[in-house]
């Protein structure tokens, strides 16, 4: 009765998001315990107070985009888009241009890359992003980085994510 009405909602979900979540179908077949401890997660990646609406799904596009090359992507293009942000922007972001965002994204953008790249830039980056958004916007973004690269992790490890897909911004 209860792994019904969760598939009946996350059949909603898939269709909001415009892609397949079959690896959480998966994990609920397999364990219903399980699936109630990851789907905490997303209480963690959905979490903004006060970090500006673009800033945090630009963090989402670059952190997911290091670790996948296809679904978990295109769910995050298809959550800023429904939040109102600029294909313009978007497509900046999915083509690797920084410099054609405006300044504070630019730098937002240019954070996360080296903090999911690990390039050591990002202890240089850093003061500019306190300056920006404060602690709490930071604190804000590093949940955002971490929880946009478990779902590609997860996703890898269960076997769903056989195969890179072109992300369509559809704009």
């Amino acid at each position: 009765m209860i792994r019904t009405l969760i598939l009946a909602r996350l059949a909603k979900e898939e269709r909001k998001l415009g892609e397949s979540i079959d690896y959480v179908r998966y994990i609920l077949h397999v364990s219903l315990r399980a699936f109630f401890r990851f789907v905490k997660i997303f209480s963690i990646s959905n979490y903004r107070d006060t970090l500006p609406v673009d800033a945090y799904h630009i963090a989402r596009i670059v952190a997911a985009r290091d670790e996948d090359c296809g679904t978990c992507v295109q769910i995050e293009v298809n959550l800023a888009k429904a939040s109102g942000i600029s294909a313009t922007a978007l497509h900046s972001v999915i083509n690797n241009n920084p410099e054609e965002l405006p300044p504070h994204l630019a730098h937002v953008y240019r954070f996360v890359e080296a903090v999911v790249k690990s390039t050591g830039e990002e202890d240089a980056l850093r003061p500019t992003i306190v300056d920006q958004y404060g602690e709490k916007g930071l604190i804000e973004l590093a949940l955002a980085i971490g929880a946009s690269r478990f779902l590609p992790v997860t996703k890898r490890t269960l076997g769903y994510a056989t195969k890179c897909t072109k992300v369509d911004i559809h704009c």
